[in-house]
């Protein structure tokens, strides 16, 4: 299994792909909205392209509960175990 960090840079790999912020900056107490300015349809596609990634399905129902970086590592995480 990936460590925290593995995923948090995964995810950092992601947003930068999507919405052009630095891989540094995503850090685990980011909000997608408020910090890094993510919109509606770019979280989507952040959410499809995780999906990809980490080989795993996020429930609409859970990815609304994904508000910042740590939110979505530690959703990862335990969806891996």
């Amino acid at each position: 299994m990936a460590s925290t960090e593995e995923i948090r840079a995964g995810i950092a790999e992601v947003v930068n792909d999507i919405n052009g912020n630095a891989v540094e900056d995503v850090t685990l107490d980011k909000s997608f909205v408020d910090d890094l300015g993510v919109d509606s349809l770019s979280m989507l596609e952040i959410i499809n392209d995780l999906q990809d990634k980490f080989d795993m399905e996020i429930p609409d129902e859970d990815a609304k509960n994904l508000k910042t970086v740590g939110d979505a590592v530690a959703y990862i995480v335990r969806a891996a175990n």
